[in-house]
């Protein structure tokens, strides 16, 4: 398998979805939002993006699987060959016209991402990884950040919308960081931050509640720019475990502190 040839066409398909996108923000209503759960919302535009998406993909290899997060394909095997994608991460974001939010795509070999690619559609700044190939921005190569203590540190999360029943923990998690570090962000793409934690903007990134589609991508970036990812018990069951924590060095300590309060 030909990891860079596919690379360029996932790259290619990413762009496309990525206009479509950016053209229908312009004339988007919110009488269109649609709820596939409480406080989880999609629209016409994440399904029509992902059906575009899909017979793009489609197109490399009939073979692949899919492990889609609108559900207009899908695999029967996880552990095998899948293409994973988020159409539109960041639906919220998009609906409410704040512009920050991205296509995902990947392609996985069980746990083992081996392609992939996030396309900020607000800025136009490409990510993209192959295994074993490194982690770049636009074509220039990128690296994680090398700060290894908190009182030099950014970081990344997200809130959930969803299963609130860890909540007590998490605001501990929250409560503690914001007193030992420079800050904590959460813009609403987790794709995005895992993103800008390969490129050593974030100096770390963690959240519970997600999806592999939210991740995949953004996993080999990390891993590619040189940076550590793991589970929150420090295991590897993040792709389809739904937690996460990424960073450069860092990555140990911050372990450790949500260790602290997730047990």
């Amino acid at each position: 398998m030909d990891l860079n040839l596919i690379l360029e066409k996932v790259k290619i398909i990413a762009l496309q979805a990525g206009e479509f996108i950016e053209n229908e923000a312009f004339k988007f209503k919110t009488n269109a939002i649609e709820y596939k759960d409480v406080n989880n919302v999609v629209s016409y535009v994440d399904k029509e993006a992902e059906t575009m998406i899909v017979a793009g993909l489609r197109s490399i290899d009939e073979k692949i699987g899919f492990i889609t997060e609108e559900g207009t394909a899908e695999t029967d095997d996880i552990n095998g060959l899948n293409w994973i994608i988020d159409p539109l991460d960041g639906t919220a974001n998009f609906v409410h016209g704040l512009p920050h939010y991205s296509v995902s795509l990947a392609l996985a070999d069980g746990k083992d991402v081996l392609v992939g690619v996030v396309y900020n559609i607000c800025t136009k700044d490409i990510f993209w990884a192959t295994k074993n190939g490194g982690a770049f921005k636009n074509g220039q190569a990128i690296s994680v950040s090398n700060n290894e203590t908190f009182g030099q540190s950014l970081f990344a999360t997200g809130f959930p919308y969803y299963k609130f029943e860890e909540m007590e923990k998490y605001i501990h998690i929250l409560e503690s960081l914001m007193q030992k570090t420079h800050g904590l962000r959460r813009f609403g793409s987790a794709a995005l931050d895992l993103a800008y934690v390969a490129a050593g903007m974030y100096d770390g990134f963690f959240e519970y509640n997600l999806n592999s589609w939210d991740m995949a991508a953004g996993v080999l970036l990390v891993t590619e720019a040189g940076g550590k990812v793991s589970d929150f018990s420090g295991g590897d069951n993040y792709l389809f475990g739904g937690d996460i924590i990424a960073g450069g060095p860092v990555q140990t300590e911050l372990l450790k502190e949500i260790k602290r309060f997730w047990y």
